[in-house]
């Protein structure tokens, strides 16, 4: 994990489950979000049921909470739907 979020490039972790409804409509933005941004961006799902040390090292209260890495640090952090607008501007930031 820690080599992944140490990439150049922004990394847009999703913390996630399964039996959350809101995660599940959140798919098809994040999704349609890669297929924009293309190698812009790489985006990771970590479902915090399978990985719950991990959901807790950042303290993962609610899901979906989206952070953004670059180069290994925590540049932005988001609880609750977001739009593929937003998302897209906030990594845009970070290019």
């Amino acid at each position: 994990f820690k080599d992944i979020i140490s990439a150049d490039k922004p990394v847009l972790v999703d913390f996630f489950a399964v039996w959350c409804g809101l995660c599940k409509t959140m798919k098809s933005v994040l999704e349609n979000l890669k297929n924009t941004m293309g190698d812009n961006v790489r985006i990771l799902k970590i479902d915090i049921d399978k990985n719950g040390a991990l959901a807790n090292s950042f303290f993962i209260q609610s899901v979906p909470t989206f952070i953004l890495f670059k180069k290994g640090e925590v540049v932005w952090r988001s609880s609750g739907s977001r739009s593929m607008a937003e998302l897209k501007e906030v990594i845009e930031k970070y290019l």
